[in-house]
């Protein structure tokens, strides 16, 4: 693992943790609590150059690398899954297309106040009927007076209710399926644009989703990511592409909380009068959980140093993101069953991790179409 990582980075992982125990910390009860994200972090974040890692200075980023991005994203996600959530789309999802595609007056507007965290982004792609198959939204931009009219329907946008501007995958050309697609940026106050409403999940209380609405909404042309109609599909591809290491991060953060407070436990447990780690299959559900986590950071790492080489392929994202997904799930639910019913109890730490966990298997490309995308480059 050393191999990946510079000293730069180790220094800035000690930054990051300083930092987490400091600022955040201190808010995740409350914020998963009252299912409200706590707002004021962003521009603490931006302050200190957590947000939009590897945006380059000029803009006002870190200019850090992949490697750097995901140091950042297992630290916060150990410190808080939810809270992460927010950051995590923030600072990728809703950032890379303006940076990778964008126009200089889209960066200027959009990117620099993002870094900082004066505007908070959302990323607009899944809809009630189209998840992980992109090609199927049903969203539409029609060509208007000098810009475009957007209607349609997006939900669990994570960032919705609290975003300045959200990135919206629409249809210009409804005859092209997949090429057609573009992307837009949506300014929270465009008449036509809504939050239907905030939506209650079973994890990651702490970041804000919501439904969104888009009513004849026009948007200027300038709004538009790219200089022509179609090329959105390919955009959004290689945006989860970068987005797929990332909850490998976030994989690995979480599994390091699961194997901690499972350690924890088993340390200090007794039951019927015998401490719980003398039991063999005890010390081989930990054993197994500790060689998960290491597989995990193997393969993210050298995902993310891929990326970082430009050699990166669809087939390594993906399998990064089905490998690390499916094994947190079975880590965290083994050490639900080490705890038995303490760890079903609300103040029970173990729980939230097996809530927050079950959701990576989902966006960014379910588990079923990691398998497909994984296939589809074996040369079979």
């Amino acid at each position: 693992m050393e191999i990946y990582f510079k000293e730069e980075h180790e220094i800035f992982r000690k930054t990051i943790q300083s930092f987490i125990e400091k600022e955040i910390l201190p808010l995740v009860d409350e914020a998963e609590e009252k299912e409200k994200f706590p707002v004021e972090l962003f521009p603490k974040m931006g302050s200190q150059g957590f947000l939009c890692i590897r945006v380059p200075k000029t803009y006002g980023g870190r200019d850090g690398d992949k490697i750097m991005e995901c140091i950042a994203i297992e630290e916060l996600t150990k410190g808080s899954s939810g809270i992460t959530s927010a950051f995590t789309t923030h600072g990728g999802l809703a950032t890379d297309p303006i940076l990778r595609f964008g126009s200089e007056d889209q960066k200027q507007r959009y990117l620099v106040p993002a870094v900082k965290g004066e505007k908070i982004g959302a990323f607009g792609l899944t809809e009630p009927d189209a998840g992980s198959d992109a090609a199927s939204l049903r969203a539409t931009a029609e060509k208007r007076l000098g810009g475009y009219l957007i209607n349609g329907t997006k939900t669990f946008i994570t960032n919705g209710p609290i975003c300045h501007y959200v990135i919206v995958a629409a249809y210009t050309d409804v005859t092209k399926k997949g090429s057609g697609i573009n992307l837009f940026i949506v300014d929270r106050e465009n008449p036509g644009f809504s939050v239907v409403k905030k939506l209650t999940k079973l994890g990651h209380r702490s970041t804000e989703t919501g439904e969104l609405s888009f009513d004849d909404c026009w948007v200027p042309k300038e709004q538009m990511i790219g200089d022509q109609e179609g090329g959105g599909f390919n955009q959004i591809e290689y945006t989860l592409r970068s987005g797929r290491i990332s909850t490998g991060a976030r994989c690995i953060g979480l599994a390091r909380s699961i194997l901690e407070e499972s350690m924890y436990y088993v340390r200090n447990a007794k039951k019927q009068g015998r401490m719980v780690g003398r039991s063999q299959s005890v010390r081989f559900s930990l054993a197994e959980m500790a060689m998960y986590l290491d597989v995990m950071k193997a393969i993210t790492y050298r995902c993310a140093w891929l990326y970082d080489c430009g050699k990166v392929t669809m087939k390594d994202a993906a399998i990064v993101k089905l490998f690390c997904t499916e094994t947190l799930c079975k880590m965290a639910y083994d050490g639900l069953r080490l705890q038995g019913g303490e760890a079903y109890l609300n103040s029970n730490l173990m729980q939230r991790l097996l809530r927050d966990s079950r959701l990576h298997r989902i966006p960014e490309g379910t588990s079923e179409i990691q398998h497909l995308l994984i296939f589809n480059e074996l040369g079979i």
